[in-house]
């Protein structure tokens, strides 16, 4: 999961938010988490992965559809403190919590955290990797396997994030005069540019994992 996904879920849904605090320094976050209830009845999780499940959660909600599975949304420590452990911890917290809430079921549209270092590579290819030990090679999808998770599939489009190319060349600093793809740090796949039609766009895919609870 990636952060900055706040969704106003302090209100709508205060129960799947999570925090973790320095008992050094109580007033001071350092981690977060958050989570929404949804229905989905489908055989397979979506193709729109983190994108999709926000919306189905807010049309579960607007519905009144009784939600039967949690998806996570994010989970994200701080930087100064990764490296410790701590993404395990709110994972194992969110998995007790949504079990405790009645729900057998926690998936999450895992944004690989190494998968950046190799953009050019199909996240199909990069999830299947493995170490000797049979653990992915990517240390988030490890985490979650670790803990009882199971790959099920790649969400190809998992999130998009569309602008003129004024507005991308504001948010990252690359020219973008040149249509094709364009590789921006931190990115897991290339952003499309189109010179022509003042456009660019990123598709970023994830990989869904299952928790049974």
């Amino acid at each position: 999961m990636r952060c900055g996904a706040r969704l106003g879920a302090h209100d709508l849904y205060p129960e799947f938010v999570f925090a973790a605090v320095d008992t050094a320094d109580p007033g001071r976050a350092v981690a977060r988490a958050y989570a929404v209830p949804l229905r989905w009845t489908e055989p397979e999780l979506p193709d729109g992965g983190w994108d999709r499940a926000i919306q189905r959660a807010a049309i579960t909600r607007l519905t009144g559809a009784t939600p039967h599975i949690v998806s996570a949304i994010e989970i994200c420590v701080r930087p100064d403190r990764r490296a410790a452990g701590l993404s395990a911890l709110m994972l194992a917290a969110m998995r007790q919590a949504v079990a405790k809430l009645g729900y057998d079921t926690l998936v999450a549209p895992v944004c690989p955290s190494g998968k950046h270092t190799r953009p050019d590579l199909p996240m199909s290819e990069y999830a299947a990797q493995v170490r000797e030990d049979g653990l992915p090679v990517d240390p988030w999808l490890r985490v979650h396997l670790r803990a009882g998770g199971r790959i099920e599939r790649v969400a190809t489009r998992s999130m998009m994030i569309s602008g003129i190319l004024a507005e991308w060349r504001r948010w990252n600093g690359l020219p973008f005069d040149t249509s094709g793809p364009v590789r921006v740090p931190g990115t897991l796949v290339p952003v499309h540019c189109d010179v022509a039609h003042d456009h660019s766009v990123y598709v970023e895919p994830n990989v869904w994992v299952r928790h049974r609870l």
